[in-house]
């Protein structure tokens, strides 16, 4: 017959462990300072994302003339959205990042435009790795045709030039 002691040990074997520490709290995330309307922007590599809105791409040659196949995809695209007042000036962004685009040297060059809140995001992708810092200039210039922002990054998979455009 067991004794009382013996049942005391029993259910203290496996001895505990103790539980682990708590985490110590998290300081509060930065808020990013706002910006003024049109200022440029250079930013980290991200990977483009477009959720929760309307969005299309297209695959582009590489070439001169691809600009104005880029310009009529895109104003027709926001003619179905609905916006038709921007015409120009959607085309002319769409034209300046496509030939900045093709400029670098590429066989291709991928052209997204989403739209949310009255504004077009238009991404152009050239595909050249190995490129150095961008041109200097093509921010202002892409500024200057209207846009409420825009930037440029360059990467393993080549340059990326964006605008955002008032609608």
């Amino acid at each position: 017959m067991p004794s009382p002691m013996d049942a005391t040990h029993q259910s203290d074997y496996p001895p505990k462990t103790p539980p682990p520490p708590k985490k110590p709290p998290s300081p509060p995330r930065p808020t990013p300072a706002t910006k003024p309307k049109g200022t440029l922007a250079r930013t980290g590599r991200r990977a483009v994302t477009m959720a929760s809105r309307r969005g299309v791409n297209w695959t582009l040659e590489s070439a001169p003339w691809s600009a104005a196949g880029a310009r009529r995809r895109v104003v027709a695209q926001l003619h179905d959205w609905g916006y038709t007042s921007v015409d120009q000036a959607a085309a002319d962004v769409v034209t300046l990042l496509v030939n900045t685009a093709v400029g670098d040297g590429g066989k291709r060059v991928s052209l997204h435009l989403a739209d949310q809140n009255r504004q077009a995001l238009m991404v152009v992708l050239s595909h050249q790795s190995g490129l150095a810092v961008a041109d200097e200039s093509v921010l202002p210039r892409i500024a200057e045709l209207g846009a409420t922002s825009c930037g440029t990054d360059t990467g393993e998979d080549g340059r990326r030039l964006w605008a955002v455009l008032d609608l």
